[in-house]
Protein backbone atom coordinates (compact mmCIF):
# COMPACT_ATOMS: atom_id res chain seq x y z
CA UNK A 1 0.00 0.00 0.00
CA UNK A 2 1.15 3.25 0.07
CA UNK A 3 1.40 4.19 3.17
CA UNK A 4 1.56 0.73 5.09
CA UNK A 5 2.46 -3.24 4.63
CA UNK A 6 1.18 -6.17 6.30
CA UNK A 7 3.26 -9.25 6.12
CA UNK A 8 2.03 -12.78 7.55
CA UNK A 9 4.61 -14.74 9.43
CA UNK A 10 5.05 -17.99 11.32
CA UNK A 11 7.11 -18.04 14.29
CA UNK A 12 8.53 -21.46 14.83
CA UNK A 13 10.71 -21.43 17.77
CA UNK A 14 10.93 -25.12 18.48
CA UNK A 15 12.19 -25.55 14.90
CA UNK A 16 14.49 -22.61 15.46
CA UNK A 17 16.12 -24.13 18.47
CA UNK A 18 16.23 -27.54 16.65
CA UNK A 19 19.38 -25.68 14.31
CA UNK A 20 22.84 -26.86 14.43
CA UNK A 21 25.35 -24.02 15.17
CA UNK A 22 26.75 -23.83 11.65
CA UNK A 23 23.05 -23.49 10.36
CA UNK A 24 22.26 -20.38 12.56
CA UNK A 25 25.66 -18.95 11.03
CA UNK A 26 24.46 -19.99 7.40
CA UNK A 27 21.22 -18.40 8.03
CA UNK A 28 22.64 -14.79 10.09
CA UNK A 29 25.08 -14.57 6.85
CA UNK A 30 22.15 -14.84 4.01
CA UNK A 31 20.51 -11.76 6.23
CA UNK A 32 23.80 -9.59 7.56
CA UNK A 33 27.04 -10.40 5.03
CA UNK A 34 29.57 -10.61 6.80
CA UNK A 35 32.70 -7.50 6.39
CA UNK A 36 35.62 -6.85 8.39
CA UNK A 37 36.74 -4.11 10.35
CA UNK A 38 37.01 -1.99 7.32
CA UNK A 39 33.73 -2.39 5.68
CA UNK A 40 34.92 -4.78 2.92
CA UNK A 41 32.94 -8.03 2.32
CA UNK A 42 34.10 -10.95 3.70
CA UNK A 43 34.85 -13.98 1.78
CA UNK A 44 32.75 -17.03 3.34
CA UNK A 45 34.19 -20.39 3.38
CA UNK A 46 33.37 -23.52 4.97
CA UNK A 47 36.34 -22.90 7.21
CA UNK A 48 35.02 -19.67 8.32
CA UNK A 49 31.53 -21.10 9.17
CA UNK A 50 32.47 -23.57 10.90
CA UNK A 51 34.80 -21.22 13.47
CA UNK A 52 31.86 -18.86 13.72
CA UNK A 53 30.18 -21.87 14.62
CA UNK A 54 32.18 -22.24 17.66
CA UNK A 55 31.44 -19.10 19.16
CA UNK A 56 28.62 -20.26 21.08
CA UNK A 57 27.82 -16.79 22.85
CA UNK A 58 27.49 -15.57 19.09
CA UNK A 59 25.55 -17.90 17.69
CA UNK A 60 22.72 -18.09 20.42
CA UNK A 61 22.88 -13.86 20.38
CA UNK A 62 21.75 -14.39 16.51
CA UNK A 63 19.50 -17.28 17.10
CA UNK A 64 17.46 -15.11 18.89
CA UNK A 65 17.31 -12.44 16.50
CA UNK A 66 16.26 -14.95 13.80
CA UNK A 67 13.02 -15.49 15.77
CA UNK A 68 12.35 -12.43 17.08
CA UNK A 69 9.65 -10.15 15.30
CA UNK A 70 10.66 -6.92 16.36
CA UNK A 71 14.06 -7.80 14.93
CA UNK A 72 12.49 -8.88 12.09
CA UNK A 73 10.16 -6.17 11.29
CA UNK A 74 13.75 -3.59 12.30
CA UNK A 75 15.81 -5.51 9.31
CA UNK A 76 12.33 -5.21 7.14
CA UNK A 77 12.05 -1.08 7.40
CA UNK A 78 14.76 0.19 7.70
CA UNK A 79 16.24 -0.66 4.18
CA UNK A 80 12.91 0.47 3.15
CA UNK A 81 13.58 4.06 5.21
CA UNK A 82 16.85 4.52 3.84
CA UNK A 83 15.82 3.95 0.21
CA UNK A 84 12.94 6.16 0.81
CA UNK A 85 14.87 9.10 1.75
CA UNK A 86 17.67 8.68 -0.64
CA UNK A 87 14.90 8.83 -3.34
CA UNK A 88 13.56 12.19 -1.52
CA UNK A 89 17.02 13.92 -0.91
CA UNK A 90 16.00 14.22 2.71
CA UNK A 91 16.63 12.54 6.62
CA UNK A 92 14.51 11.79 9.54
CA UNK A 93 12.04 9.15 10.43
CA UNK A 94 10.70 7.46 7.37
CA UNK A 95 8.25 5.44 9.82
CA UNK A 96 5.49 6.75 11.62
CA UNK A 97 6.00 4.14 14.55
CA UNK A 98 7.18 1.07 15.18
CA UNK A 99 4.59 -1.69 13.93
CA UNK A 100 1.58 -3.66 15.54
CA UNK A 101 0.84 -7.34 15.36
CA UNK A 102 -2.19 -9.68 16.48
CA UNK A 103 -1.77 -12.98 16.80
CA UNK A 104 -3.85 -15.59 14.82
CA UNK A 105 -4.77 -18.52 16.90
CA UNK A 106 -7.28 -20.50 14.51
CA UNK A 107 -7.87 -21.38 10.88
CA UNK A 108 -10.89 -18.90 10.28
CA UNK A 109 -9.22 -16.28 11.75
CA UNK A 110 -5.99 -17.37 8.98
CA UNK A 111 -7.94 -17.49 6.20
CA UNK A 112 -10.04 -13.91 7.44
CA UNK A 113 -6.11 -12.56 7.55
CA UNK A 114 -4.86 -13.83 4.13
CA UNK A 115 -8.25 -12.32 2.67
CA UNK A 116 -7.92 -9.08 4.28
CA UNK A 117 -4.45 -8.76 3.26
CA UNK A 118 -4.74 -9.66 -0.57
CA UNK A 119 -8.05 -7.53 -0.90
CA UNK A 120 -6.53 -4.53 0.75
CA UNK A 121 -5.61 -3.01 -2.73
CA UNK A 122 -9.20 -3.69 -3.90
CA UNK A 123 -11.25 -1.86 -1.02
CA UNK A 124 -8.79 0.82 -1.49
CA UNK A 125 -9.74 1.44 -5.25
CA UNK A 126 -5.77 1.12 -6.54
CA UNK A 127 -6.65 -2.65 -8.23
CA UNK A 128 -9.91 -3.98 -9.79
CA UNK A 129 -9.39 -7.79 -8.69
CA UNK A 130 -7.15 -9.28 -6.50
CA UNK A 131 -4.65 -10.99 -8.94
CA UNK A 132 -4.27 -7.27 -10.56
CA UNK A 133 -3.13 -5.61 -7.06
CA UNK A 134 0.62 -5.04 -7.11
CA UNK A 135 2.84 -6.15 -4.52
CA UNK A 136 0.70 -8.50 -3.31
CA UNK A 137 1.55 -12.26 -2.62
CA UNK A 138 -1.63 -13.43 -4.41
CA UNK A 139 -0.53 -11.67 -7.28
CA UNK A 140 2.65 -13.13 -7.45
CA UNK A 141 0.88 -16.73 -7.17
CA UNK A 142 -1.44 -15.61 -10.25
CA UNK A 143 1.09 -14.75 -12.37
CA UNK A 144 3.85 -17.69 -11.49
CA UNK A 145 0.74 -20.22 -12.62
CA UNK A 146 -0.24 -18.09 -15.85
CA UNK A 147 3.78 -18.27 -16.81
CA UNK A 148 3.28 -22.02 -16.89
CA UNK A 149 -0.05 -22.04 -18.30
CA UNK A 150 -2.00 -23.30 -15.43
CA UNK A 151 -4.26 -20.92 -14.26
CA UNK A 152 -7.10 -23.83 -15.17
CA UNK A 153 -5.88 -25.47 -12.10
CA UNK A 154 -5.45 -22.65 -10.20
CA UNK A 155 -9.02 -21.82 -10.78
CA UNK A 156 -10.07 -25.66 -9.74
CA UNK A 157 -10.74 -26.32 -13.54
CA UNK A 158 -11.60 -29.12 -15.69
CA UNK A 159 -7.56 -29.89 -16.62
CA UNK A 160 -7.07 -28.99 -13.05
CA UNK A 161 -6.25 -32.67 -12.51
CA UNK A 162 -5.92 -34.00 -8.67
CA UNK A 163 -3.82 -31.96 -6.42
CA UNK A 164 -2.33 -30.43 -8.93
CA UNK A 165 1.32 -28.97 -7.49
CA UNK A 166 0.83 -25.75 -9.02
CA UNK A 167 3.45 -23.77 -6.85
CA UNK A 168 6.13 -25.78 -7.56
CA UNK A 169 9.42 -24.29 -8.07
CA UNK A 170 7.59 -20.73 -6.56
CA UNK A 171 9.34 -18.93 -4.01
CA UNK A 172 6.53 -17.75 -2.07
CA UNK A 173 6.37 -20.64 0.79
CA UNK A 174 3.20 -21.93 2.47
CA UNK A 175 2.27 -21.19 5.93
CA UNK A 176 4.52 -23.90 7.27
CA UNK A 177 7.74 -25.47 5.45
CA UNK A 178 7.24 -29.47 6.26
CA UNK A 179 10.57 -30.63 4.57
CA UNK A 180 12.45 -33.10 5.96
CA UNK A 181 16.02 -33.61 6.35
CA UNK A 182 16.75 -34.09 2.59
CA UNK A 183 15.23 -31.65 1.48
CA UNK A 184 11.92 -33.57 0.29
CA UNK A 185 9.22 -30.91 0.28
CA UNK A 186 8.47 -27.51 -0.66
CA UNK A 187 12.45 -27.65 -2.37
CA UNK A 188 12.26 -31.21 -3.51
CA UNK A 189 9.33 -32.83 -5.11
CA UNK A 190 6.29 -30.92 -3.57
CA UNK A 191 4.90 -28.43 -1.40
CA UNK A 192 3.86 -29.72 1.41
CA UNK A 193 2.33 -26.63 3.32
CA UNK A 194 -0.80 -26.90 5.42
CA UNK A 195 -2.43 -24.35 7.63
CA UNK A 196 -1.55 -24.45 11.31
CA UNK A 197 -2.96 -24.24 14.10
CA UNK A 198 -0.17 -22.36 15.91
CA UNK A 199 0.41 -18.92 16.44
CA UNK A 200 1.13 -16.05 13.67
CA UNK A 201 2.12 -12.74 13.74
CA UNK A 202 0.30 -10.11 11.33
CA UNK A 203 2.75 -6.88 11.01
CA UNK A 204 0.51 -4.11 9.82
CA UNK A 205 2.93 -0.60 9.84
CA UNK A 206 1.99 2.36 8.59
CA UNK A 207 4.21 5.49 7.91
Amino acid sequence: MDDRLHVLLRLDLPQARAWSAEEVVRRWIVLCPPRDRLGKPVVVTAAWITERAKDSVWVEARRLRLTDLGWFMNSLKEPIARRANKDDKCTGAFWEGRFRSVAILDEASLLATCAYIDLNPVAAGIAATPEKSPYTSIKSRVDHCAEQGRLDALLGGPSSGAKADIEQGHWLLPIEDRRNPNGQGLAGTSREGRVPRSVLECADHTG
